[in-house]
Order: C-alpha cells, then structure tokens, then sequence
C-alpha cells in the first residue's frame, strides 16, 4: 500500500459514507462472455458489505431493470445469489445508467448525512461509470474499489484501466478492497 492510499483509506469517515453495490444482478452472471474475475468480484463486494455492517455504514443495493436481459421479476433481474442483503439495507430500483437519474437516491442519502460513497458493482463502463459520473456532480465524494467492480466485455482489463483513469481525472478516488477502511 503507497504512502497516499494509506492516508486516503484513513479518511473514510463511517458517520458520512454509503456503500453502494450496483447492479449485481444473476443475469449479467449468466451473458455468454463471463464477468472478469467474477468469483473475486463477489468476494470483494461481500468483504465490504460485512465491514459495512459491522461499522455501521448503509449499504445500499441497486437493481436495474430494463425489457430485454432484466425484466423487474424476472430471476435474471435478481440480485446475485452470493449476496444477502440485510433487512436495515437499501435496494434502489433504476432504469438508467446513472442511479441517481429518476430514484429516491440522493435523497434517501442526504437523508442519512451520506457525502461520501465506496462504489462498486457492474458493468464497469455502464452503470458504475455514470453513477460515479452523476455522484460527483452532485457534489459526492466517490471512492470506487478498484477490485469490486467489473464488465463481461472481452476487453474487461483495459476498459477497467481505461475508466479508472478517466473516472480518476474528474476527482473519483481510487481504493482497493484491502485498503477500505471504515473509520
């Protein structure tokens, strides 16, 4: 761990941070290229949604639902089944990219005093790239976990480099699971 991480990780405050898991849903585990580093990804997501809980931190699952691979209702339309969500977290229903667009999102954070959010999930140049996108146009900071989120695209190592140093450029932090710490 480098000297700025070791000082970035130590200020995520738990009283001001959410964890939002994105769109880790069983039907993009099912596309016929496999999500990069899909058991890893879980793994991580699974990590940072039990250091949530045991810090107090709101996790906050949201689901996209579209009419063609996610049809709300539809088994493919669930959340993964390596997840389990707890009754005190959110589920945040979305038909954008971005999961502020249309959803009680940013109300039910600011609600909560939420100014910070630990991003992760899917697809990494669609719905986590405008939520980190739209987070920081509402004034967010976001710290996406640079090993929990991921694509199915065949191109999934550059495109998750390419992103991190786009999404880097516009002032999203950038965090491995081990170095997330809520404090």
């Amino acid at each position: 761990m480098n000297e700025l991480n070791e000082h970035q990780s130590a200020k995520i405050d738990r009283h001001v941070t959410a964890l939002l898991v994105i769109d880790v849903q069983q039907g993009l585990f099912e596309k016929s290229t496999p999500i990069y580093k899909g058991q890893q990804l879980l793994q991580n997501i699974n990590t940072l949604v039990e250091s949530a809980h045991l810090s107090g931190v709101p996790v906050f699952y949201v689901q996209h639902s579209d009419q063609k691979s996610l049809v709300k209702g539809s088994p493919e339309w669930q959340l993964h089944t390596g997840l389990s969500p707890l009754n005190q977290d959110s589920i945040i229903h979305k038909q954008h990219g971005n999961a502020f667009e249309e959803t009680a999102l940013d109300e039910v954070l600011h609600s909560r005093g939420a100014t910070t959010l630990v991003v992760t999930g899917l697809v990494t140049h669609g719905c986590v790239r405008a939520t980190c996108i739209g987070a920081r146009q509402l004034g967010y900071r976001v710290i996406l976990v640079t090993d929990g989120h991921s694509s199915f695209s065949k191109q999934a190592p550059q495109l998750i480099e390419e992103w991190h140093l786009k999404l880097a450029a516009i002032g999203v932090e950038l965090l491995a699971t081990s170095e997330i710490a809520f404090g």
